[in-house]
């Protein structure tokens, strides 16, 4: 785990255990630090080894930060508790950047945006690893930041970071800093576009003067992401052809692509090594993931898309579609399920098979396009999708929607279409 003598003899409370609460405590008490932990929930507050207190409600003086769960909203009662008390509040990245000053040197990159954080993040993990550097993953990817051993010297912690994470972030000064893109998402928790736009941003302002910054057109144009000019995702060459990168089909992957290769060469890593990276990158799972060839039929797994910013580049990526998508709609202050950015790009698409709460939301603005079907569950579409597709078409699942209406997450959701397919 990371350890740090700058947490020594202080004392500070942790609110939240799920895996990075309890990473933080360990990491915290390992060096020498006195913690006081909660869970509103009692069973994550079980085999903790930490004071037990609510800290909703305890006298906080004296405690040098409070780190809470991303998920942990700004209306919660700690943040009004801890300001009454002069307190700061913070997350386990924050913790990390404190931590690095005593680690051996490395070089930090952050990657934030709306859609394709992750496997940007994957793909540069895995282009400095072919490269030969010490690298990791963390942050909103992989395991807990504090819960990863320390690389040597001369390696590359590869940063996946939510607006969530950054909002609780103050000093983490990445060498690179990218935003893919920036679309609504997450309004429900930030109120408006503009503060869920200045909570990415701020990992630009934390960078050093002359460290890289390397956003899509759009954002930048829009949101202002970087001060400094930044390199333009959409302007960065490729070393090769994308039909020759089996993981990274997709005008969006290739976006991606673009964003890991302009930080590939920012960190020094040569064209030749980059493209056999390329080359050899495996799909994230849940991600434009080729779960199988089964009955003529090639069946894609792209559960992790949660919203049609996210859906609309996946129904260009194969030539005939059989498309299944629906789940919990993310809705704007109207009611209404706005799927503008997906209607242009259904050229592709032979026939839609729509589940969950969003089926008839969603419904008529796409059966206006493409033969249409509500089906209801992810069974019931993969049932119905045999009956009408041909060999040589593809069955994408691309939700375009959030899970939490039938499945606990995207990777339960994936794992449930991978399961159907495998039973094919």
């Amino acid at each position: 785990m990371i350890t740090s003598p700058a947490f020594a003899d202080k004392r500070w409370g942790v609110l939240g255990l799920a895996r990075s609460g309890r990473a933080t405590v360990a990491a915290l008490a390992a060096s020498g630090g006195q913690v006081t932990a909660w869970d509103d929930n009692a069973a994550a507050r079980q085999d903790v080894a930490a004071e037990i207190a609510d800290l909703n409600h305890i006298d906080l003086t004296g405690f040098a930060g409070i780190v809470v769960s991303p998920g942990v909203p700004h209306s919660a009662p700690i943040f009004a508790a801890a300001a009454r008390h002069g307190v700061p509040v913070l997350g386990d990245i924050e913790l990390f950047a404190r931590a690095l000053p005593s680690l051996p040197p490395t070089r930090i990159v952050g990657i934030t945006g709306t859609n394709g954080k992750s496997t940007t993040t994957a793909l540069l993990h895995h282009l400095c690893t072919t490269a030969g550097l010490p690298a990791a993953m963390g942050g909103n990817i992989g395991l807990p930041i504090l819960a990863q051993e320390p690389l040597p010297a001369g390696g590359v912690w590869v940063l996946e970071l939510s607006s969530y994470q950054l909002d609780i972030t103050h000093s983490l000064a990445c060498d690179v800093a990218i935003c893919t893109n920036l679309t609504p998402d997450h309004l429900e928790r930030h109120g408006s576009m503009a503060v869920y736009a200045a909570a990415k941003a701020r990992l630009f302002g934390m960078q050093a003067q002359h460290a890289t910054a390397i956003v899509g057109r759009d954002a930048q144009t829009q949101w202002q992401m970087s001060a400094a000019a930044p390199i333009l995702i959409e302007d960065v060459p490729l070393p090769g052809d994308t039909a020759r990168w089996p993981g990274l089909q997709g005008p969006h992957n290739r976006l991606n692509a673009q964003a890991a290769v302009a930080a590939a060469r920012a960190l020094g890593i040569a064209d030749p090594v980059i493209a056999a990276g390329l080359a050899s990158y495996a799909a994230l799972a849940h991600r434009m993931e080729p779960v199988g060839e089964k009955r003529g039929l090639l069946w894609v797994n792209d559960s992790k898309a949660t919203n049609p910013d996210s859906t609309a580049p996946a129904l260009t990526a194969y030539p005939r579609i059989h498309w299944i998508a629906g789940g919990r709609p993310k809705l704007d202050a109207g009611g209404h399920a706005d799927l503008s950015a997906i209607l242009p790009h259904l050229h592709n698409v032979a026939h839609a098979w729509l589940i969950g709460e969003a089926a008839p939301l969603f419904a008529p603005q796409i059966g206006a396009k493409v033969p249409t079907t509500i089906a209801g569950t992810l069974a019931a579409a993969v049932a119905a999708v045999l009956e009408t597709a041909r060999p040589g078409d593809v069955v994408l699942f691309s939700p375009a929607a959030a899970s939490f209406d039938q499945y606990r997450d995207f990777e339960q959701r994936g794992d449930a279409f991978r399961a159907l397919v495998s039973r094919l």
